[in-house]
Order: structure tokens, then sequence, then C-alpha cells
């Protein structure tokens, strides 16, 4: 399992703001691989406000008692002293963001950007631009420059802004064959993301116009097919990375690059790091785990 997080001062224990409109907390992300299972349970909930963006794979949580299959795609918001019941498994491959945040102005912010009170799941489609905001969180609290909190807030607005976005630009009228058409298109991108895919051709093969195709999908998963398609290589890269021992030139055949130059800078470009030291971070945190 990769783990990376940050708390404000260290503090792992939730807490309630009142003296900002909003402040946040903590943030990370959990991508699992080889652990089996992954539960959380806080049964009275926690005092803040969570946010979770589900990257890939899928996650199970329950609301009111009932189960519910959340898949890549969407996010999932908790509001304090909601009872929290969620599982990742590792054989689904979850990579999930998280950010915990509070403050005394939080439900009219959410309001105002088209959260309404009682929504959990918020479809907001795959993004790499969801997976950038969080991973600058993560290093902003971590490193902790002058005003840092200021710009962490920043950066959970500009969420916020993302998924406002996304709520008032979904299609309407025909809705139903727009996610038919790109549920299809997502589904052959997972099976054949390593192998060479032409939009253009896809789009002829299936009787679209590629400026429609491109434009109809990004609204879909709030990403464009090339987008997705490098989301799924580097995802299954860093999968390959943690749970194999192929070096990096054999990955990066596996998951679709000729070159593993190329692949390791694509790589780097996405993830902050290259695959080596992505590797090196994994078994460096696999290594503290068996102390523990």
């Amino acid at each position: 399992m990769y783990m990376d997080s940050a708390y404000w001062h260290n503090k792992t224990m939730d807490f309630k703001d009142k003296n900002h409109p909003l402040f946040v907390g903590s943030c990370g992300t959990y991508h699992l691989f080889t652990r089996p299972k992954l539960p959380t349970h806080r049964p009275r909930g926690r005092l803040d406000y969570q946010l979770l963006y589900i990257a890939s794979g899928k996650a199970h949580f329950y609301f009111h008692g009932v189960e519910e299959i959340v898949p890549a795609g969407n996010m999932v918001l908790y509001r304090p002293k909601e009872e929290q019941r969620y599982y990742y498994y590792g054989i689904d491959h979850t990579e999930v963001y998280w950010v915990h945040f509070t403050g005394n102005n939080v439900k009219n912010i959410l309001r105002k950007y088209g959260i309404k009170d009682d929504v959990h799941v918020i479809h907001t489609g795959t993004s790499l631009d969801y997976k950038r905001i969080f991973q600058q969180m993560i290093q902003e609290l971590k490193l902790c420059k002058e005003d840092y909190e200021e710009v962490l807030v920043n950066y959970l607005q500009l969420l916020f802004i993302t998924i406002h976005r996304l709520i008032k630009d979904k299609p309407l009228g025909q809705n139903l064959f727009l996610m038919d058409e790109i549920a299809a298109s997502v589904k052959y991108f997972h099976e054949n993301y390593n192998k060479p895919i032409s939009i253009e051709e896809y789009a002829d093969s299936h009787h679209m116009s590629v400026s429609w195709f491109i434009r109809s999908f990004k609204k879909y998963t709030g990403s464009t097919p090339t987008q997705y398609i490098l989301s799924l290589r580097i995802s299954n890269a860093q999968t390959l990375l943690e749970s194999t021992s192929y070096n990096v030139s054999e990955i990066s055949s596996i998951v679709g690059y000729d070159n593993p130059l190329y692949f390791s800078r694509i790589f780097k470009k996405q993830n902050g790091i290259s695959p080596s030291e992505f590797r090196k971070q994994l078994n460096d945190y696999a290594m503290k785990e068996q102390k523990l």
C-alpha cells in the first residue's frame, strides 16, 4: 500500500475551527495494491468535513446502513458527526485522495459551489487536475512555508470551483445517449490503454465526429480521451512498481511506452518524482511498517 499524508501541526486528531470561514486540517492519499483490505469506521463521525476522491478502482461506502459501491470518477463528502463507514480492497487497486476541512462558514461555501446539503456522492469524472490539486495540498501542508494555511484554502476552493463547473456543465437532453457512448469508450480504454489508440479512428468507427467525442468525453469524465489514457497508464505503472519486480524499462513497455526515458519523463511530470524514486518511497514505507 502506498500512503502519503500531512496534518496541520502534526495533529492527527480532528478539530473544529470557528475562527476562519474555511480551514484545511489534513490531507493525503492511499493507493492499495497488495494489502487485501483497508477498513474505516467512525460510528460518531468526525468534528470536521471530509472529501474523498476515488481516482481509480472503487470503494465501498455505507450511508444510513446501506452499501453503495462508488467507482472511480466520484467524490464522497462526509459532514461533521456523520457516521463514516467505508472499505477499500486491494483487489480493486483503489486509489483515493482525501482532505479534512472545517470552518465557521463551510455549509454556505459548499452551497455556493453547487454542493447540496443532502449529497454524499458527487460525480466529478476522473481527471489528473484533481490529483494535482490534492498532491499540491499534501506538499504544501508538509513544507509549511509562509502563508501555507491560506494557500491550502485556495487549493481547496479551486477544487470546489472545478466541481461546480462540472455540475453546471453537465449535458442535458441526450444525456442517456451520451452516458452510454462515453461509458463504452471508457471501458474500451481500460481494456486497451497499453496499446496504440487513435482517438480519431475510435470516433470514426463509432460514427461520431472527433470534436463531439472529445468534448462529450471531457464533460462526462472531466478529462480528454488522451489525458484519460495517460492517467490509466501512469496509475497502472504505479501498481507494477509496487507489486512486481519488473524494472522501469519493462514497466514502460507493459503500460504502452516503447521509450523508457520518455516514460520516466511523463511519470515524473504527473507524480513529481521518477519511477525509481517512487519505488524507493514505497520500499522505505514498507520497511517502516515492518518496524512498527
